[in-house]
């Protein structure tokens, strides 16, 4: 019996991990990831296992600083930086933010008109509107039913976007052959980068701190008990996140590959009903419309802590998701291709990863911010390094 409640207890402890890991599974995601499948074959199935292996290390020392300080990263920074590089700093993480929001607004507009045909800017708008539905659950107290709510439509999403590997299972050996790290030309660089930025969230770097500073402060766990269950909670949900992602890939790979016009959300549903079956493609779709919806109001969430932490501006979440719904809509209304709106706006996330990584591993370095619990000399290292491939990969991009 005391096992049992010990079990138990730890379980009530998981969960803001799958909230951040529903960024790692958004319509970005879906684009980047259908694209690179559908062009190049298994190719860079090498970049998703690298990048879920770096959000691991990354989510869990942002949810360490939180549990730690009792502070997110956006407010430990907005205390700690003079006024002009904190403004302007704000502005390339508002940046980063609103390209997150365009992506997962765009997709769950995309979505709608494959369900039920509506036009993309109407899809937007109701995109919106449910997403303010779903951050409404959130305040006043109730954090664990907008978990339990994001998690719900995270394993529908887990559902749609992995059915199609039942119906058509790709050969290992050809898959495997995508875990050996390699380019063919700078396209593949781009994709690649995009990939990374739609794996490695930045606004999901900021978001995860506080999430559960909110869904612990003083609720009576020791520090050490928090650190425990969130490694259990953050490998748990990335590594949900990461089949995913890869199963995206191999999907589009498997069953995409070289077929026209699949380098769009689109036309490879289209592609997918054709080759798997309207049933896979109507699972899919709705596997879509979920990232569109948890995505975006995750990402919503994620913003406003950024305009509080860094600005000390305290904007009513609700009020906030208004306004961040225009460029989304601006952009559908103006008449842009949906899926390389999709791919771009996370290649704009890539750019941003430095800002949020650097930072957050500076953080849980000082014995100053972190104490006891601030990371050793190999753990440094490890940050380091992957501070460095990241940084990497934005010079290949720009340059």
């Amino acid at each position: 019996m005391l096992i049992i409640m010990k079990l138990m207890r730890r379980v009530s402890l998981l969960g803001p991990a799958f909230v951040a890991a529903v960024a790692y599974v958004d319509p970005g995601n879906v684009a980047a990831n259908i694209t690179a499948g559908a062009r190049y074959g298994f190719l860079l199935i090498w970049v998703l296992v690298l990048a879920n292996a770096m959000a691991v290390v990354v989510q869990y020392h942002s949810a360490k600083l939180g549990i730690v300080t009792g502070r997110s990263l956006p407010a430990l920074l907005g205390d700690t930086m003079p006024r002009t590089p904190r403004l302007l700093y704000w502005i390339q993480a508002e940046i980063v933010a609103g390209a997150t929001d365009i992506a997962e607004v765009v997709g769950g507009a995309i979505a709608l008109n494959l369900l039920f045909d509506l036009p993309l800017l109407w899809g937007a708008i109701i995109t919106g509107l449910v997403s303010l539905l779903l951050l409404a659950i959130q305040g006043g107290g109730r954090q664990h039913i907008f978990e339990r709510v994001v998690i719900g439509l995270l394993l529908i999403i887990a559902v749609g976007f992995l059915a199609g590997l039942v119906i058509d299972p790709p050969n290992p050996a050809e898959v495997a052959t995508g875990l050996i790290p390699r380019f063919k030309g700078p396209d593949t660089v781009m994709l690649a980068a995009s990939m990374l930025g739609a794996t490695v969230m930045p606004h999901a770097i900021y978001l995860h701190s506080t999430l559960v500073v909110d869904r612990f402060g003083d609720k009576g766990h020791s520090t050490k008990e928090l650190i425990h269950s969130t490694k259990v909670d953050v490998v748990g949900a990335l590594i949900l996140a990461g089949l995913v992602n890869i199963g995206l890939l191999v999907v589009a790979a498997n069953s995409l590959f070289g077929v026209e016009g699949t380098d769009s959300i689109e036309g490879a549903h289209r592609a997918i009903v054709e080759n798997l079956g309207s049933g896979i493609g109507f699972i899919f779709a709705i596997g879509l419309l979920a990232s569109g919806l948890a995505s975006t109001s995750v990402g919503a969430y994620a913003g406003s802590e950024i305009m509080r932490g860094l600005l000390h501006i305290n904007v009513p979440i609700l009020a906030r998701r208004l306004v961040t719904l225009i460029p989304a809509i601006l952009i559908i209304a103006w008449g842009a291709d949906p899926t390389m709106s999709l791919v771009w706006s996370q290649v704009l996330l890539s750019v941003g990863i430095p800002f949020a990584v650097i930072p957050l591993f500076w953080a849980t370095a000082s014995k100053k911010v972190m104490g006891e619990y601030a990371t050793g000399t190999k753990t440094n290292v490890m940050n380091i390094v992957i501070a460095a491939i990241v940084i990497a990969l934005n010079l290949a991009l720009v340059l």
